[in-house]
């Protein structure tokens, strides 16, 4: 304890609750739009944003505690959205199912210790244009109801904006965006206050059905996502920070966690790679202190996971114009990083033939184009461009 203490700073402070204020900021957004685009009911909605935000909060602070080092373990923000652009696709009940099936991979190619290895097989350009493409309507949405009523989403754009001109790390832009957006809607009458009150979250265990069609569209990207960005990238910045990151451990970390959110209708784990950007960096403290910022923006998080029940009572007072407003900005910065992702470095054809395939809405056989994405856009690239193919398979493999 006393070597705890000694190790605490107020650099550390500041990054986490900084992170605390993107986690909320940030996801809390996408979690109610998901959550309304789905169509679950307050149960299943409640039960959803308790699990994840607790386990990875929990897992976090352990992890911290053992290792001495800020490693944020959350729920996939790139995994939520892509299962918003999946609704009307398939049932919850099918989402569940796949998702647990994604933890199990993700758990035994952790023990295995060979997930790495096979995502050095995915091209992460590739990758990263199938996310762009699977996300892109949420920025076309964004414009839509924007024109359609810009009292309330206007408004909301408009607080992004200014935010993002004062250019302030105390000012986030959808933390601006959904005050200003909120004053809009008071302003508009657009929602009530009645029945806004704290209701403690549920939990239950929903009922699942694997389907085929769902395994292979959810399960698969899930493991990509949470292995191919979250570990690599994630993991990867704080091995560059000077940590040795027990990165097995820290995978099978993630699988455990994202099968107990299954089992309670949530979705994979993965690191946060922006939280790692902002709890690992030098503004954080000292190298050996880091891990408090982790620690405190974890505690924080719990009090979104115990407020689940406050976050669901949103969804039947808020207009859906400023939800998908809100959901659209959030998601803006994801984007713009699959885009810087996807194109600007090798194999540019195939990942534009990824993100052209992934941004329609089909399904041949029951699978949805995100994962056909991936297999069109590998394709090509060995037609197109297979000394680039060719070099990063040798690249990666190398490294691995």
């Amino acid at each position: 304890m006393r070597t705890l203490l000694k190790d605490f700073n107020p650099q550390a402070l500041g990054a986490g609750v900084s992170a605390f204020i993107w986690y909320a900021f940030g996801a809390v957004p996408l979690h109610i739009a998901v959550a309304s685009q789905l169509g679950l009911d307050s149960a299943q909605s409640s039960s959803w944003v308790f699990i994840v935000w607790t386990t990875g909060a929990v897992a976090s602070i352990a992890l911290s505690l053992y290792y001495r080092q800020p490693i944020p373990i959350t729920w996939s923000i790139p995994g939520i959205v892509y299962l918003g652009s999946l609704a009307g696709q398939f049932t919850f009940a099918e989402m569940v199912a796949a998702n647990l099936v994604a933890g199990i991979l993700i758990l035994a190619l952790s023990f295995a210790g060979i997930g790495s290895k096979l995502m050095a097989w995915l091209p992460m350009p590739i990758v990263m244009a199938m996310f762009a493409g699977s996300i892109f309507t949420y920025a076309t949405r964004l414009v839509a109801v924007t024109v359609d009523d810009w009292v309330i989403a206007g408004s909301t754009v408009v607080g992004y904006l200014v935010a993002r001109f004062i250019d302030n790390s105390k000012v986030p832009p959808v933390g601006l965006a959904v005050l200003v957006g909120a004053i809009a809607v008071a302003i508009d009458g657009g929602s009530g206050t009645s029945g806004f009150t704290w209701n403690a979250p549920s939990v239950s265990m929903p009922a699942m059905d694997f389907e085929g069609s769902a395994i292979i569209a959810i399960s698969l990207p899930m493991v990509v996502l949470a292995l191919g960005l979250g570990n690599v990238q994630g993991l990867g910045f704080l091995v560059g920070q000077g940590y040795k990151v027990p990165i097995d451990r820290v995978s099978i970390t993630v699988g455990v966690m994202s099968v107990v959110n299954a089992l309670f209708g949530g979705h994979a784990s993965q690191v946060a790679r922006t939280g790692v950007a902002i709890l690992g960096s030098p503004d954080a403290g000292p190298l050996g202190g880091r891990y408090w910022a982790n620690l405190i923006a974890s505690t924080l998080t719990l009090l979104i996971a115990f407020g689940a029940g406050l976050v669901i009572v949103l969804l039947d007072l808020l207009p859906a114009s400023y939800v998908f407003a809100l959901a659209g900005l959030a998601i803006f910065s994801s984007l713009q990083g699959a885009f810087e992702q996807a194109f600007s470095t090798k194999l540019r054809f195939g990942a534009l033939t990824a993100f052209v395939v992934a941004a329609t809405p089909f399904a041949v056989f029951g699978i949805t184009s995100a994962f056909w994405a991936i297999l069109v856009g590998v394709g090509t690239s060995l037609i197109v461009e297979r000394p680039e193919l060719t070099d990063y398979w040798n690249e990666h493999r190398v490294a691995q």
